[in-house]
């Protein structure tokens, strides 16, 4: 008997079960959350993973974004073979009717990030369609269907590498754990395709993610198969390498390894490396016919009992009469409260300013004494200044950080490392980069107390803010004399754990 699915029940449950993973976090990454941070040692590692859980747990009351990416929308889909869909659209159509509802909802308006014509003018779409659709048919009466809103911070960090079949797996991924840097918002997953082709080993560490987070378990219980062995393997080593939370140094840089392999050629061995952020987002929903699903609201009393405030030495700054000679005295892991007004830019404003420079335009707005704040926010509501706002990568905005120096910028907020040209422009200008949180942007929109465009209006989120703000936290990352957090305090933690290590009992 034919199994009736139709399109409204489709759309609505996609756009359902997007708004329901802006705002809540899965279960089982926030336990694991919970577990890594009552046992981190790392004082800098220990206030990031508060921020993420006091974060997740404002989000999941407030109905708003765990964070300001929100992500490119993925949707696996598993049809059973005596299901039919009603309407005229294509599958692909309905399910992007589900994204457009869900991204335009007016009481949790989500970020449109994506981009048509991505090689050449990269036009917003405005809605985040179209979304990344895969189709698996299958025997019986149901669609069972995955959705995972990806941020690009921790997608740009993917890894891919047609292997020789005598290759080591753990060396490819420890070599490569490093280059990843913080972009992608540790901790957070690994996923791992091994075999297939080039693009099915991908699409295996995409799907992998799905997956429930189950290390502990695993590890009580011990491997009952070579490739539980191999993500205990890689897990352990991993988290040896110090990384830690925002790569801040310590004991927590992944929960969780997946791993999912297929069948490939003898004379190939394709490996893929998706990481997950410390905002994972996926939910899965089955539909029979019957009508829409919704997902199950989690209780509150599911998040650990954590509540971050500011350190209490942590330095007040006062935004509106900072001075050069006020920034050289910040030392690298310094803590500090921000406080006046600073400006915002990201990708497309440098790439615009840029331009501008080189033409010998005059620009829309003065950098001369100012800070600037890599972040592309979520249109606020109600009564919010702003919507979630938390930093996006620096790392990419490398390329310009000479170039803004030199207009008499005195430091820079984003997120995770700095490359060595950035770090030896901020040494030569005896300038500053600060670190805020990755995957607490409800937090760090609560620091803003006001918000007005000043240049590049047409470019939406990616536009230049002026934001007021009030004890904004923030980390100094590169101080000026070129020190490199990202760089200094793994090696001081990778150092602790094979200390530790040597001295437990065999």
């Amino acid at each position: 008997m034919t199994t009736i699915i139709r399109d409204v029940d489709l759309i609505e449950s996609v756009a359902d079960a997007l708004q329901f993973i802006s705002y809540y976090h899965p279960a089982d990454y926030i336990q694991a959350l919970g577990e890594a941070y009552r046992a981190e040692q790392s004082p800098a590692a220990r206030d990031a993973i508060a921020q993420i859980l006091t974060n997740s747990r404002m989000c999941a009351e407030g109905h708003r974004p765990i964070c300001q990416d929100t992500g490119i929308v993925t949707v696996f889909v598993r049809w059973g073979q005596d299901c039919r869909l009603t309407g005229d659209r294509s599958l692909q159509e309905v399910v992007d009717e589900g994204v457009r509802r869900a991204y335009l909802h007016p009481e949790n308006r989500l970020r449109a990030s994506i981009l048509a014509d991505p090689a050449f003018t990269r036009r917003n779409t405005k809605d985040n369609t179209p979304s990344v659709l895969h189709v698996e048919m299958v025997p019986g009466d149901k669609v069972h269907i995955d959705v995972a809103a990806k941020g690009g911070g921790s997608e740009n960090k993917s890894k891919f590498k047609m292997m020789n079949p005598s290759d080591s797996i753990v060396d490819w991924v420890l070599e490569m754990i490093p280059q990843m840097g913080a972009g992608w918002c540790p901790p957070g997953m690994l996923g791992i395709g091994i075999g297939g082709t080039a693009e099915k080993a991908m699409l295996l560490a995409k799907q992998s993610l799905m997956g429930q987070i189950d290390m502990a378990q695993l590890k009580q219980r011990g491997p009952r198969n070579d490739i539980e062995a191999l993500r205990i393997e890689i897990m352990d080593k991993v988290n040896a390498l110090g990384i830690g939370a925002q790569g801040l140094g310590g004991l927590a840089t992944v929960l969780d390894v997946k791993i999912l392999d297929w069948p490939t050629h003898a004379a190939s061995k394709p490996v893929a490396m998706i990481p997950n952020c410390a905002a994972t987002r996926h939910a899965h929903f089955t539909l029979d016919g019957s009508g829409p699903a919704y997902l199950e609201k989690p209780s509150l009393a599911d998040w650990p009992d954590v509540n971050w405030t500011p350190d209490k030495a942590a330095k007040r700054v006062d935004l509106d009469t900072l001075t050069p000679e006020v920034v050289q005295t910040w030392q690298h892991g310094d803590r500090l409260l921000l406080n006046g007004k600073m400006l915002t830019g990201r990708d497309a404003a440098h790439k615009r300013i840029a331009d501008m420079v080189a033409a010998g335009q005059p620009l829309p707005v003065e950098f001369r004494g100012r800070v600037i704040y890599y972040v592309g926010p979520v249109d606020p509501v109600g009564e919010e200044v702003v919507g979630p706002a938390g930093p996006t990568t620096a790392t990419r905005m490398d390329k310009f950080t000479r170039m803004m120096l030199d207009q008499g910028l005195l430091a820079m907020v984003g997120k995770a490392e700095r490359g060595p040209a950035a770090t030896e422009a901020i040494r030569d200008h005896r300038s500053a980069y600060l670190m805020a949180v990755g995957g607490a942007a409800y937090l760090v929109a609560r620091a803003i107390k006001g918000s007005r465009v000043v240049g590049f209006e047409d470019l939406g989120m990616e536009a230049i803010y002026e934001f007021e703000v009030e004890d904004f936290p923030v980390t100094v990352a590169v101080d000026a004399e070129g020190n490199n957090v990202h760089q200094l305090a793994p090696l001081v933690w990778r150092e602790k754990i094979a200390r530790e290590r040597l001295l437990q009992p065999a």
